[in-house]
């Protein structure tokens, strides 16, 4: 019990109640534009989905067997051969059954600088201690991973390889590579959480580390390139594993939703996803291109930024000994919203840095509230 009360709340959903008034310009949450839902594709698939009145019955833990074999399939296709997944009530829940599986109290948890808050509360949850390892423009420092792996002996290494959470960046090939190597000489897992893979606006696609390493566990999520409010992701890992990790979910929930795994599965069997995962791309392209054009009027000099192939984040730093918690206070009173980047560190933030989502806005309110930022910093 002691544990759990001292896990904080997300600064993530604290905002979201705070951006709730319409005339606020929120770059805080990274929520998916909610005008690129497929709406009719979705309505249709549920209307398909509840012609069979066994999508309203309890269900099998290991999820829809259609929805598992169209899922593995997908990942298949784009270059992560897989035979069977575990779907979860989203990749939250995945990250979950990890920790309660494989983290006894007091085990070490490497994870990437600064990283996914929520992950960082999961991990605070299980009673792990969580341990940093250094990133720069090309993600996580394998040397920075050497000495904690020498130092620590970490059970779980836990990453966003592809354009991450908070910073949008992208783990190189290189790294990648290095990483697998590390994690099969020191055994230890590696936890890779893709929500925004698909969501690539330049360049080439970077293979998933756990195409590479047999010492992965993929998370997956439906959230981002489909609908949130569904809950549908999945669990990749070796065949053993993931039998331990359905008897977790057993624990905790049964299972995920019958009927938004069978609306799911009738969504991927007669609507073709790619193209609206394209779609997708195409919009919130240029939502990228219009936050990262309005960044040099919006923020002081000296201040820095990433400038993501894809995903949903802008990561900055401003100069200086600033806190930008405080400075949010005042682009509240502005009508525009960021997160602040501290709760994104598992040990010694950094005050001045913060994050912006692009994906929510369209580029004219892009403009706008960049607009209106630029009166708070600068």
């Amino acid at each position: 019990m002691h544990r759990t009360l001292s896990v904080a709340s997300s600064p993530v959903r604290d905002l979201l109640a705070l951006t709730s008034r319409p005339e606020v310009i929120s770059f805080a949450g990274g929520l998916p534009a909610p005008e690129l839902f497929d709406q009719d594709g979705l309505r249709a698939a549920y209307d398909l989905a509840l012609r069979d009145r066994s999508v309203l019955q309890y269900a099998p833990t290991e999820g829809n067997p259609v929805l598992r074999s169209l899922v593995s399939h997908r990942l298949t296709g784009r270059g992560l051969p897989t035979s069977d997944v575990l779907v979860t009530t989203g990749s939250q829940q995945a990250l979950s059954l990890v920790a309660t599986a494989l983290l006894e109290p007091g085990a070490v948890v490497a994870v990437e600088e600064p990283t996914y808050l929520a992950a960082l509360q999961c991990f605070q949850m299980a009673g792990a201690r969580i341990v940093p390892v250094a990133s720069d423009a090309d993600g996580l420092d394998p040397d920075s991973l050497r000495s904690v792996i020498a130092a620590e002996r970490p059970a779980l290494l836990y990453l966003v390889p592809t354009f991450a959470n908070p910073t949008g960046r992208t783990l190189s090939a290189s790294r990648r590579a290095e990483v697998a190597e590390l994690a099969a000489s020191h055994d230890f897992w590696v936890v890779e959480d893709d929500p925004y893979g698909e969501l690539r606006y330049r360049g080439s696609a970077v293979a998933p580390l756990a195409s590479i390493s047999d010492r992965t566990i993929y998370l997956g999520s439906f959230s981002k390139i489909g609908a949130p409010g569904m809950r549908l992701g999945w669990l990749r890992a070796p065949a053993d594993l993931l039998r331990t990790f359905g008897i977790v979910k057993q624990a905790a929930d049964l299972h995920t939703s019958t009927v938004d795994q069978a609306a799911a599965a009738a969504y991927l069997t007669h609507n073709d996803l790619d193209a609206h995962v394209t779609r997708l791309c195409v919009a919130y392209g240029e939502r990228r291109d219009a936050m990262i054009a309005a960044l040099p009027s919006t923020v002081p000099d000296g201040t820095t930024w990433t400038d993501p192939d894809g995903g949903m984040f802008v990561w900055l730093r401003l100069p200086g000994d600033v806190d930008s918690a405080e400075l949010l206070k005042d682009a509240l009173s502005h009508d525009v919203a960021f997160v602040p980047g501290a709760p994104f560190f598992a040990t010694t933030p950094d005050h001045a840095t913060f994050r912006m989502s692009f994906t929510t806005n369209t580029p004219a309110e892009i403009f706008d509230g960049m607009s209106r930022l630029a009166k708070v910093l600068r």
